[in-house]
């Protein structure tokens, strides 16, 4: 049986002027879950090796404000038992794929599966991807702070998870 973990969080305002939150969801994915999907997508078996050994989390945010609130993944924290751990940018896993001599084909398609490093999300809107970060059983925190409005100068929007964890393949 696979165990997957959805977690659904509400961003609270550090405004009173804000009245309408944003809702993230976050699914742990297995690594089998994930090998199997990149696979199905004529993935190399090096390349799904690397995938394999990261824990993903796929993360949907929804703005259901009537602003544009700002998705910059520079302003999110994660840590593991209080030590903050790396995630690996779009930027950074093209460079490492590159690296590696994988085909622009399978890069892109890779990309287009993680969650953006920057991103307007208009009133309504829903958008994501996933992240990635080093396997632990420990459980993840993380903290973000998102921007509103056109010009970022709007109410900010913090938000913390303090339970995330990574979904493992049965043994």
């Amino acid at each position: 049986m696979i165990k997957i973990i959805t977690l659904t969080s509400i961003i609270l305002a550090t405004s009173a002027c804000a009245t309408k939150p944003i809702d993230i969801e976050f699914v742990s994915r297995t690594q089998d879950q994930m090998g199997s999907f990149y696979e199905a997508r004529g993935f190399p078996k090096e390349m799904l090796d690397v995938i394999q050994q990261h824990c993903l989390i796929t993360t949907g945010i929804h703005n259901i404000s009537d602003d544009v609130v700002w998705l910059e993944m520079k302003n999110w924290q994660f840590t593991v038992d209080g030590e903050m751990i790396p995630i690996k940018s779009r930027k950074e896993w093209r460079a490492f794929w590159t690296k590696m001599g994988i085909a622009k084909n399978h890069q892109t398609t890779f990309h287009w599966t993680q969650i953006p490093d920057v991103l307007d999300y208009l009133p309504g809107e829903e958008e994501g991807g996933n992240i990635s970060f080093p396997i632990t059983r420990s459980p993840i925190s993380v903290k973000a702070i998102f921007a509103t409005g056109k010009d970022k100068k709007g109410p900010v929007y913090h938000f913390e998870k303090h339970d995330l964890q990574c979904a493992y393949d049965p043994p």
